[in-house]
C-alpha cells in the first residue's frame, strides 16, 4: 500500500453489536489513524447521537484488539458451555487481555488502547454478549458438538475460527506466550476436547500475574 494511502488508513472498532447499533442503544468505539485529520473526518461524520466515537493513533493496537478478542470469545464460550459459571468467565477475560496486550505490545501498539475501547471494551463485550457469534461457537463446543457441525448451521461468520490460526502463527513467529489462543487451536484443529483444554489451562505452572 502506498505511504500517502496508509497514512488515511482509518480502522473503525470497539463494542458494537450491530443490531443494538441499528436500534439506537448508546455504543462508543474507536477511530484510529496515523492521519488525526482522517480519524477526525471519520469521527465527525459518523457520530450521532447514540453512537460516540472516540479517536486516537494507534492502528496496530485497534486492529489486534479487534481480532484476538474473538479467539478469546471462542475460549469464553466453551467455559460457559462446560457450564463453569461468572469466576470462570471473568478469569479468562481477564487472562486473554494479559494475552492480547503481550501480543500488541510487541507489534508496536500503544498499551492505552488495549485498555480502552478497542482492547477490553470489545473483549467484555466479545465474551458475554448473547449477540456474540464466536462465543456461540464455543458454546457449542463445549457442549461437544464438531466445529464443522456448528459452523453449518450458522448464518453468519464467526471470525475467531480462522483468526485463531492466524494469532496462533504470528504468537509462535514473534515468541510470544498464548496459552489460551494455543488451546483455543487445539479444540478448534487438533481434535482436543475442550474439557481437557480448560483443564490444561488450570493445571499450567504457577506463576506471577504479570509474567
Amino acid at each position: 500500500m502506498p505511504q500517502a494511502l496508509r497514512l488515511r488508513f482509518v480502522s473503525l472498532s470497539g463494542p458494537s453489536f450491530a443490531k443494538e447499533v441499528a436500534a439506537n442503544h448508546p455504543t462508543a468505539v474507536v477511530s484510529a489513524s496515523a492521519d488525526r485529520d482522517a480519524s477526525r473526518t471519520v469521527q465527525s461524520e459518523l457520530s450521532f447521537d447514540n453512537f460516540r466515537i472516540y479517536t486516537n493513533d494507534d492502528v496496530v493496537g485497534t486492529e489486534l484488539g479487534g481480532s484476538v478478542k474473538n479467539v478469546m470469545a471462542i475460549a469464553a464460550g466453551m467455559v460457559a458451555g462446560l457450564g463453569f459459571g461468572s469466576n470462570s468467565i471473568a478469569a479468562l477475560i481477564t487472562r486473554g487481555l494479559a494475552e492480547m496486550t503481550r501480543l500488541a505490545l510487541r507489534e508496536g501498539a500503544k498499551l492505552e488502547t488495549l485498555m480502552g475501547l478497542a482492547g477490553l471494551g470489545d473483549l467484555v463485550l466479545t465474551c458475554t454478549g448473547s449477540l456474540s457469534r464466536n462465543r456461540f461457537v464455543g458454546e457449542e463446543l463445549g457442549k461437544g458438538r464438531r466445529l464443522d457441525e456448528i459452523t453449518a448451521g450458522m448464518n453468519a461468520v464467526a471470525e475467531g475460527v480462522k483468526t485463531t490460526l492466524a494469532v496462533k502463527r504470528l504468537s509462535a513467529r514473534i515468541g510470544v506466550d498464548m496459552p489460551i489462543t494455543n488451546e483455543v487451536h487445539a479444540v478448534l484443529y487438533e481434535g482436543k476436547l475442550a474439557s481437557h483444554a480448560a483443564n490444561e489451562l488450570m493445571t499450567r505452572p504457577l506463576r506471577g500475574e504479570s509474567n
